[in-house]
């Protein structure tokens, strides 16, 4: 029994499994459809930098076993190692360098009999909350390909909301995972701090930062791999205590009444675009609607402080990373000029600058902590603004020329050294994090946060809410999170570029259901 394009999209990686686990359908199908998908619509999209997919034939000569088995599913260019091939991370420096092992998320992923078709667009060193790196272009968001997918793992949210995939691997350092999930209308689940492990390689990303996960279209896929990829390594900083039966099964029990705390406010004080504030206020009729205690209330931190902390993140990281492409022989030219801007900061911050903002984060982590102890979890807008066109994620041509020119003359580093741009950093904490103030609480903290799917603009666009808890409440959010997709479903929405690529499959197109806003 063949699977047409009707079953294909209508099938999330579970109900894909359960088929080739019946014989109903073999991974071959199923290899054959999804990479005709990838093959037609991946130009339009760009989601797609490495492809796979002679070695996805391959491996269906291999015994495939497990809750994956013989589903294709795509990881992120960005830790994600796969061994023989470079990770990336949209970089032409690190795309030319091989990994010798593969990492932990792919082994488990392996293991768990996926067919791993190819590598997702990720921005250069996945920095922004764009994808458009130099090296691979820009990718299109399914859902108007003029704005972006958002980032760093706009390549894996774009296959997914397009249907050329169920799954995809993506990680969340900043935001990563629910930005993307925001953009494109999926649901995307950021994992505690140490849950999942990024070894081999390396120990942690980004000071613990950066946590890795898949973006789906449903709840229930999400938990199905968090079963896939928890655990830890030998070697690992953090060994999580993990709960005594299985995501999955723990996504089936009812949350039970909630209190929750929301808030619309940026914690820039930067403006929140009036969108935003309906899918917060839309969530909060609906949660009230379902029962839960929801009121309006925030964690008492510095929200000015914690995005200056996160750029030091980001100029100690960078910096780090270029001097270690120098040791292999790069050169800084090869990066991109933010990249390079970046590193150069990093470069002129002292180790007690560092250490001491990185003590900070415990501020936020209390203030966070206090909050819980009265509400089970915070709701906050995911982005404070639509999905942004392209050209509102670039460099100002001013702005960039400035930069390249104190760059090449050596200006930079020394005008930061005496503290002459301390204005410009400051502008550029603020200016970089205004579209997308609500997500690095989580990030410092180490605490899982989710985005989910509940409102769609007056323009046709996704635009998530976010949802965080205190540290290892995956259970309740996802509990949580099911409730919610039972309530109003979204599975069945789908962009127009997918409902006119179904249009020419004729009698094979499934009757998808046309976007229309979700009104508070």
């Amino acid at each position: 029994m063949s699977l047409t394009t009707r079953e294909y999209l209508n099938h999330d990686a579970t109900a894909l499994a359960e088929r080739i686990a019946r014989r109903e359908i073999s991974a071959s199908e199923l290899l054959d459809l999804t990479l005709e998908r990838c093959q037609r619509l991946n130009p339009q999209l760009n989601a797609i930098c490495q492809p796979m997919f002679e070695i996805a034939r391959q491996r269906l000569n291999e015994p495939l076993n497990g809750p994956l088995a013989g589903v294709p599913i795509l990881i992120k260019d960005a830790v994600q190692d796969y061994a023989g091939l470079p990770t990336g991370n949209g970089s032409k420096v690190f795309s030319r360098i091989p990994q010798r092992k593969h990492s932990h998320i792919v082994q488990r992923l392996l293991e768990a009999g996926a067919v791993i078709i190819g590598k997702t667009n990720t921005p250069e060193l996945a920095l922004k909350g764009v994808t458009d790196p130099a090296l691979f272009g820009t990718t299109h968001n399914p859902w108007n390909p003029a704005h972006t997918p958002g980032g760093s793992s706009g390549g894996s949210a774009a296959a997914v909301a397009a249907g050329l995939v169920p799954m995809a691997g993506a990680n969340d350092g900043g935001g990563s995972i629910r930005i993307p999930a925001a953009c494109c209308g999926l649901f995307g689940l950021r994992p505690s701090r140490g849950l999942i492990s990024v070894g081999p390689g390396a120990a942690e990303i980004w000071e613990g930062a950066s946590s890795d996960g898949v973006l789906t279209r449903s709840v229930r896929d999400t938990a199905l791999a968090l079963d896939i990829l928890v655990g830890n390594n030998p070697g690992d900083p953090l060994h999580t205590a993990l709960p005594e039966r299985s995501y999955r099964s723990l996504t089936q029990q009812e949350p039970g009444q909630l209190r929750i705390g929301f808030s619309t406010r940026s914690p820039l004080g930067t403006p929140v675009h009036p969108e935003a504030v309906k899918a917060v206020e839309h969530a909060v009729k609906l949660l009230q609607a379902l029962g839960h205690e929801v009121v309006e209330a925030a964690p008492d931190h510095d929200g000015q402080m914690l995005a200056r902390c996160y750029l030091n993140l980001y100029f100690g990281q960078v910096a780090a990373t270029l001097d270690e492409a120098r040791a292999i022989g790069a050169r800084d030219e090869e990066f991109e000029l933010l990249t390079r801007t970046l590193a150069a900061f990093g470069r002129v911050m002292s180790s007690a600058d560092y250490v001491r903002s990185h003590r900070q984060w415990n501020s936020f982590s209390q203030a966070l902590g206090l909050f819980h102890q009265q509400h089970d979890l915070y709701l906050t807008p995911t982005l404070a603004h639509p999905p942004i066109r392209h050209e509102q994620g670039q460099l100002p041509t001013a702005q960039a020329r400035i930069l390249e020119l104190l760059l090449a003359t050596g200006l930079l580093p020394m005008l930061a050294r005496w503290g002459v741009l301390e204005n410009m950093v400051n502008d550029m904490a603020r200016k970089n994090l205004t579209y997308v103030p609500f997500t690095q609480l989580a990030n410092l903290t180490g605490t899982p946060a989710m985005s989910v799917p509940l409102y769609w603009t007056a323009d046709g666009l996704p635009l998530g809410v976010q949802f965080g808890g205190p540290p290892g409440s995956e259970p309740r959010l996802l509990q949580l999170a099911r409730q919610l997709e039972q309530a109003q479903p979204w599975a069945e929405r789908w962009p127009a570029m997918v409902q006119q690529d179904l249009g020419r499959a004729g009698s094979a197109a499934p009757q998808v259901r046309k976007a229309v806003p979700c009104k508070a």
